[in-house]
Formats: C-alpha cells, structure tokens, sequence
C-alpha cells in the first residue's frame, strides 16, 4: 500500500485549568476547580449542549478538548469524515471509584445511574460523537503512558484505508482531580503545517 504524507493540522493540551491551542494559551480558569474550570469554558465559549451539566469529569475533560479542535471545523453533519482515536491510562476509575462509594455500605445502598452511565471510558466518545454528529470510526485505549506508536499507526491505518478524512487523537486521563488532555487533528497534508511523524507527535506532545 502506497503510504501517503499526512499533516498535523492543529493540536490543543487542558491542564492545570488552562486550555491552550497550537501552543497558545486560549482560556485560563479557577486554578485548583476543574468542575469551575469547566462550567467557565462551556459557558464563555457559548456552547449548547445541556447534557455537559450531568457528564462524569472524564467526559467534560474530553469535551473541553475535542470543542477546542472541532468548534472552527466545517463539514457535514451529520458526518463519518472525522474519526476519534482516544486514550488514557485509568480508564475510568474516577467515576469507578465513585460509583463504588455509593453501594459499599449496604444500609446505604442505592446506586446512582448517573453516575453508573460513566462506567466506561468510552462513554467520552459518545459525548462527543453526539455533540457533532459523528458517525465515525473510534476507539479508546487504555495502556500506561501515551503510546505514539499505537496512536501514529491507527490513525495512519484509519486515513490510508479511507475510513475517514480526518482523525482527532487524544490522550485523556482524569483521576482524583488530576488531568491532562492531549489532542491533535491528522489531515490531508497542506504545505507549511507540521508533519504527521511519531517524532513531530513526541515534539509537540513535549512541549
């Protein structure tokens, strides 16, 4: 199979209550709140979407990140053009661990479904899947650190085998109040952007 050259068109990281895009900072929050942090991104960029308000902070991490590459994308919707290839490395422990406090006592025992919903990691593809109408190729990855080679592969394998035009690659991990997202957009390639190469993700994932 022919290989053919593919770009890095934009990146986005959210952490310690900043989001930046393309290494510039784009919105600062409350620092030590992501719940704060969060509400003040979805309402300062005037995003419609109520059901953000119940999301677990896995899939409101997600969210944040994936608007911050999407929201100035123009395409069809709804679309199969854009495939999400995401990762972390606790899966979804935080909202485990929560769920899990709502039935250990059994006096007390009454689980929530709310909570129960963001059992599985995968549940932040969903959430951004439905926000942009995508009904496309995607997949979470749980492994220990973020693996260049597995997410340069797929995505590669993904755009060579014409399974979508464009892929969103994320690292996403939320536990206990520490997080960090990670995110990238591989494209056709354009002249002047950043290749799509495992050491040009490493770079800008360095950064």
């Amino acid at each position: 199979m022919e290989q053919h050259k593919y770009s890095i068109s934009k990146w986005c990281t959210v952490s310690d209550e900043t989001v930046s895009r393309l290494d510039q900072v784009v919105f600062e929050g409350e620092k030590g709140d992501f719940a704060a942090f969060a509400k003040a991104y979805y309402k300062a960029n005037e995003i419609d979407y109520p059901k953000f308000f119940k999301m677990d902070a896995l899939s409101k991490l997600a969210f944040i990140g994936s608007e911050c590459l999407l929201m100035d994308e123009e395409f069809e919707k709804p679309s199969s053009d854009i495939a999400l290839l995401f990762s972390n490395a606790s899966s979804s422990l935080d909202t485990d661990l929560k769920h899990s406090e709502s039935i250990v006592e059994k006096e007390s025992f009454y689980p929530s479904p709310a909570v129960f919903v963001y059992t599985l990691a995968n549940i932040c593809l969903a959430e951004v899947s439905i926000k942009h109408k995508l009904q496309s190729e995607n997949t979470f990855f749980v492994s220990p650190r973020f693996d260049i080679d597995l997410m340069y592969a797929q995505a590669s394998y993904i755009l060579e085998t014409n399974r979508a035009k464009q892929v969103l690659c994320a690292w996403v991990e939320y536990l206990e109040g520490t997080y960090q997202f990670f995110g990238y957009m591989v494209s056709p390639y354009k002249q002047g952007e950043v290749e799509h190469t495992r050491e040009n993700i490493k770079k800008i994932y360095k950064r």
